[in-house]
């Protein structure tokens, strides 16, 4: 399989925004469905983007998610940042590079450099994204006025954290 270079979408769906949090995001979780049509969410910890409508996933210990691609291509990433409360959902649809394609190395570069000599990457998944959806916390709707800080501030005190950097208080 020839994979080839990150496309120029006609429009941009990995925006500046989406990209923001997904960098600022510590898991996706990427919804399949198995043959029967039952939904299957699992977590992914070594993902990137690849140019501009294309999300790549490591396939480190995901069995099922493998084999439900395989069958129904139609998937579903999500993510957020817990402490800004807001993420995005990504739907497209997934094909999977093996390890032994040609161009792996040169597709999976960013997935091989967050994975580093901790996480095995089998194969790529290979996510075209075809619609993207802003995810908002409830709080958004209940209390519009609250700053970014603030809810910030809010889930700190939830999840009983404290920012490690100023970088994080903002």
């Amino acid at each position: 399989m020839h994979v080839a270079e990150p496309t120029r979408a006609a429009r941009t769906l990995l925006t500046r925004a989406v990209l923001e949090d997904l960098d600022r995001a510590v898991l996706c979780w990427l919804a399949t469905v198995d043959q029967d049509m039952v939904p299957n969410v699992s977590p992914k910890e070594i993902f990137c983007p690849y140019g501009d409508d294309v999300l790549l996933i490591a396939n480190i210990a995901s069995p099922g998610s493998m084999r439900n691609i395989a069958r129904n291509p139609q998937v579903c990433v999500s993510f957020i940042d817990v402490f800004r409360q807001r993420g995005f959902k990504l739907i497209g649809r997934a094909t999977v590079i093996p390890r032994d394609a040609p161009d792996f190395t040169k597709l999976a570069e960013g997935l091989l450099r967050k994975a580093g000599a901790d996480f095995p990457v089998h194969d790529a998944i290979h996510v075209r994204i075809e619609r993207v959806e802003r995810i908002w916390a409830p709080s958004y709707r209940l209390f519009p006025d609250r700053s970014v800080e603030e809810r910030m501030q809010s889930a700190y005190a939830a999840y009983g954290v404290r920012p490690s950097s100023p970088d994080e208080r903002v």
